[in-house]
């Protein structure tokens, strides 16, 4: 399979796409709030930890040329350096 080239900004589009059309309401809540979810561009598929480590890590091993995008949940920013990140969820 010939891979399509992907802009940076075309990967969290289209993540950010997948996880406003759903995979936010199943996933924005409780002790979830503050994990990080890495989300495949492609297939929509996603998984949640700490760190975001192992899922991209069990991701790239089931498709090692998936386009992988990484948030922290309910958060506007998945990292800070300087300054404190805003919560949007509840």
């Amino acid at each position: 399979m010939q891979a399509i080239f992907w802009t940076m900004e075309e990967v969290a589009d289209r993540a950010k796409q997948f996880y406003g059309n759903g995979i936010r309401q199943e996933v924005e809540h409780g002790e979830n709030i503050g994990q990080m979810i890495v989300i495949d561009a492609e297939t929509g598929e996603y998984g949640i930890d700490p760190s975001g480590v192992e899922t991209a890590m069990k991701l790239k091993h089931k498709n090692p040329v998936a386009r992988l995008f990484t948030l922290r949940i309910g958060y506007d920013v998945a990292v800070v350096f300087d300054g404190e990140m805003e919560r949007v969820a509840k």
